[in-house]
């Protein structure tokens, strides 16, 4: 059995069983206009992003957080992060979100990494501005371009680690997912898109699986 020493996660769908944004639209009474975004075609993925952010101009970055919180965990998710740092791998969060959620959430459940987009505030009011983590707009294996390059982020994190790719694992739900399933040496689609499920080693709708490759 091949020795993996990484596993990366997307956030939103995968650690967490349902999209942090869209939870706090639905709080906050702006998920109409989020979703108007986002399904917005005619604009890349990452120009999606940029005009979210603009979307929560004036908001508290402390509320959001405290919305943020109450999104439960996918099921067992902390016992499968302890077993996987029980064997020396190394774990990361890799999301289209925002770093102050992915940071809270690396917190929680004891997660060495997380890579996000920085949604810039002052005194703790957002101010509309966006800081995409894809700073210089590298495309997706597609052509896409989105506000994070999933597969970017594990090439450099594993040449960080000094490993290879074929030593990680990555897992994910979304489009924005499959280019770091692509690379990884082991791909997880995570009860995903058929889009997503075709380009993965595993399709799964239990995270406990991964067990079954450490």
């Amino acid at each position: 059995m091949r020795k993996f020493k990484l596993a990366i996660f997307d956030m939103d769908g995968t650690l967490l069983r349902d999209k942090g944004i869209f939870v706090i639209a639905e709080k906050k009474g702006f998920k109409d206009k989020l979703i108007s975004i986002l399904r917005n075609d005619s604009k890349e993925f990452y120009e999606r992003s940029l005009e979210v952010a603009k979307l929560l101009k004036g908001q508290n970055k402390k509320e959001f957080l405290e919305i943020f919180r109450t999104v439960p965990y996918q099921d067992n998710i902390k016992d499968i992060i302890r077993e996987l740092r029980e064997k020396n791998i190394k774990t990361a969060i890799a999301t289209d979100s925002y770093q102050f959620l992915a940071d809270d959430l690396k917190q929680r459940l004891d997660i060495d990494y997380a890579y996000a987009n920085n949604l810039l505030t002052n005194n703790d009011i957002i101010t509309g501005e966006l800081e995409i983590q894809n700073k210089n707009l590298l495309k997706d294996f597609n052509g896409r371009i989105y506000s994070i390059c999933k597969s970017n982020v594990l090439e450099q994190l594993c040449i960080d680690l000094g490993i290879t790719v074929d030593e990680a694992i990555a897992v994910g739900d979304g489009r924005v997912d499959i280019g770091m399933i692509k690379k990884a040496g082991l791909g997880i689609a995570f009860n995903a898109l058929d889009e997503v499920k075709s380009h993965a080693d595993v399709v799964t709708n239990d995270l406990g699986i991964i067990l079954r490759y450490i």
